[in-house]
């Protein structure tokens, strides 16, 4: 995906993740994240918002202090929330395409700033879905594309790191599909961080889930559980992800 692509979305994520948290109330429980509140999804995205552009702004070489958010509520948080929002969509769309700062995983896309567009459109929109949730309904699916980048940044990023805890006692292979895409990813787990290739392979698979690119990547991130008529093979795969792959 282009990086303007990444920045609309962020753009457009966050308008709709201040509108939800809004109707809620800063006080409306959030389901998706366990013991918050939408005061709390507000403190959290708003901050990670004004880290990120800090570092792009900056062009930090190496990792900055995570900001404090204020203690404030009601119409003065999502003021706040809003404008982190704001300056973070503006410091992406104006930052030069070969600038060099930090990054924090261990694969990333083509430069930094494709980095830094990337995980906070995706950092939002997951989060919007949490505060579309705290309103009692189910949130919206984001776009079968976006949706296909943010499990591929999800297996190939995130699970590849020394911090997952996906992991199984014997090797065992979870095969992904993404019925509306095309898209096929092969997760091999083991004792170590777990492994994941594009495409169907040949070797044996233990599990197979298959779904639209929306459905798995909201299951993916554990906001829907990993369960249905699209998951074969050994179910425990699917209910080891959604024990162990909390971010």
């Amino acid at each position: 995906m282009e990086i303007s692509t990444y920045v609309e979305t962020l753009e457009r994520e966050g308008r709709l993740l201040a509108d939800s948290a809004e109707r809620a109330g800063t006080d409306a429980a959030v389901p998706g994240c366990p013991g918050w509140r939408i005061a709390d999804l507000l403190r959290h995205t708003g901050s990670v918002h004004r880290w990120a552009a800090g570092v792009v702004r900056e062009g930090l070489g190496e990792r900055p202090p995570f900001p404090a958010a204020p203690e404030l509520t009601g119409a003065e948080l999502s003021g706040w929330f809003r404008e982190g929002h704001e300056a973070l969509v503006r410091t992406l769309a104006q930052a030069p395409v070969d600038g060099r700062c930090w990054t924090f995983l261990p694969t990333a896309p083509p430069s930094p700033l494709a980095f830094w567009a990337r995980r906070q459109a995706h950092e939002t929109a997951v989060h919007r879905m949490d505060a579309e949730t705290a309103l009692g309904t189910a949130f919206a699916e984001v776009a079968p594309e976006f949706a296909e980048d943010g499990v591929d940044e999800l297996l190939t990023v995130f699970h590849a790191g020394p911090r997952s805890r996906v992991r199984t006692r014997e090797p065992r292979v979870l095969r992904l599909r993404a019925a509306d895409t095309g898209a096929v990813w092969t997760v091999r787990l083991s004792r170590e961080p777990a492994r994941t290739v594009r495409g169907a392979t040949d070797e044996r698979v233990d599990c197979e889930v298959t779904g639209g690119a929306a459905w798995l990547y909201a299951a993916l991130w554990n906001r829907l559980p990993l369960t249905g008529l699209g998951v074969s093979g050994d179910p425990a795969l699917a209910r080891l992800w959604n024990e162990t792959a909390a971010i």
